[in-house]
């Protein structure tokens, strides 16, 4: 087997800008040939969030060790910021700015925009499910959903955006953590008898894994829950994975089953559910269960369509010219926001103070240095400090 028999990128085929579009090889010919290249400002801003009026940015820490050892200086918002895709006066808002000459970097805008994008689409729908499940449980269920490659990456924007548990292997190995999940239909089918797979699980399984039973592969819910809780002794919970086509009202199902668990006393007995759930089924069911294994209402959640613009150009002069297309906004821009509310305005290059006008306190700089002449002048945040970062965030949403 090939190292392409998958048909795939490698490292080094992004680094190399095989992964973009030609248009953009095309117009470095053309600029070499003509001694036409010349220093510029970019910016990358939100055109669209699906969904939502707030996006997690993600994908920062990518672009930076794409763009590393180029003669530029960059930009960024932290990964993980809560942003939106334009301020109160309709300006849209820089997420990223890159400041050198155009050959320097301009090849790489497509791989740019395809870490962003897909990452903070991910990131920002995990985001939003973990403010819909409160303090419930939240599970990473979506590896199957998404090409196997980008199953790490998966697993990074749902644990960052707020997933408690990744099912997936080797995104929970490159996390840090350990895998989550339960038992598949497989194993319950192949002992042709739920309670004797129950049983061999957990008899084989290490003690250290929670007894979550599937309740659903051949019995209904309140039959089969009954008899995995009276089986095992250690039971931590049971999952309803029921199809849509075979559900009715699942709603009637989960509080049939919670009643007749707590009926024979198996208050401590949690219930989960999934198969297929998106965001609007969190916000129905979380007053009902314990947690929720959410799949590819993450993995194949909508990109966050960003786009990459010259707002600037140097004249002979070294002085900077304000430039844009139709429907951008023109010149270096400096990003505030304010962190007990979140609300972020873009002004003109200039440092200066200024107050919320909601909470009446200073407005923070958002965007910082990351890259000074190819050069990383900020060390890398850990997945931990990310993770943290955004859930500081959603708290400050949830008031």
């Amino acid at each position: 087997m090939g190292e392409n028999s998958f048909f795939l990128a490698t490292e080094a085929e992004i680094k190399n800008a095989k992964t973009t579009d030609v248009y953009f090889l095309r117009t470095e010919e053309v600029l070499k040939k003509a001694s036409r290249d010349q220093m510029v400002v970019v910016e990358v801003t939100a055109s669209s969030i699906k969904g939502s009026n707030w996006g997690v940015l993600a994908g920062i820490e990518d672009i930076l060790d794409l763009l590393v050892g180029l003669d530029i200086d960059v930009y960024t918002m932290p990964e993980g910021s809560i942003f939106q895709k334009e301020d109160e006066n309709g300006v849209k808002i820089p997420t990223i700015v890159i400041i050198g000459k155009y050959l320097s970097f301009g090849k790489f805008e497509t791989p740019l925009l395809g870490f962003v994008c897909s990452k903070s689409g991910m990131t920002t729908k995990t985001a939003r499910i973990r403010l819909a499940a409160k303090d419930k449980s939240v599970l990473s269920f979506g590896a199957r959903r998404a090409h196997p490659a980008i199953t790490p990456v998966v697993s990074y924007c749902a644990y960052i955006g707020g997933c408690d548990g990744i099912s997936c292997i080797l995104g929970a190995e490159k996390l840090g953590i350990s895998p989550t999940g339960t038992i598949p239909h497989s194993l319950i089918i192949l002992f042709q008898d739920q309670v004797t797979a129950w049983k061999a699980f957990d008899t084989h399984v290490s003690s250290n894994v929670p007894r979550i039973a599937l309740i659903d592969t051949y019995y209904d819910e309140k039959i089969e829950a009954i008899l995995a809780a009276e089986a095992i002794p250690n039971l931590a919970g049971v999952r309803l994975d029921t199809p849509s086509s075979r559900r009715g009202n699942f709603k009637s199902i989960i509080q049939e089953v919670r009643w007749e668990l707590d009926h024979r006393g198996f208050y401590d007995v949690k219930l989960y559910i999934s198969g297929g759930l998106g965001e609007e089924d969190v916000f129905e069911y979380v007053d009902l269960v314990d947690g929720f294994g959410i799949g590819s209402e993450i993995s194949a959640a909508p990109p966050i369509d960003f786009a990459l613009d010259i707002v600037a150009l140097a004249d002979e002069n070294g002085e900077w010219k304000p430039v844009a297309k139709r429907g951008k906004f023109s010149g270096r821009k400096n990003v505030l926001r304010c962190e007990k509310c979140l609300k972020i305005k873009v002004l003109k290059w200039k440092n200066e103070d200024v107050l919320c006008k909601n909470c009446k306190i200073t407005m923070k700089p958002l965007l910082s240095k990351q890259i000074e002449k190819g050069k990383r002048i900020r060390e890398k945040p850990s997945v931990e400090e990310i993770r943290a970062y955004i859930r500081e965030q959603l708290d400050v949403l949830r008031k």
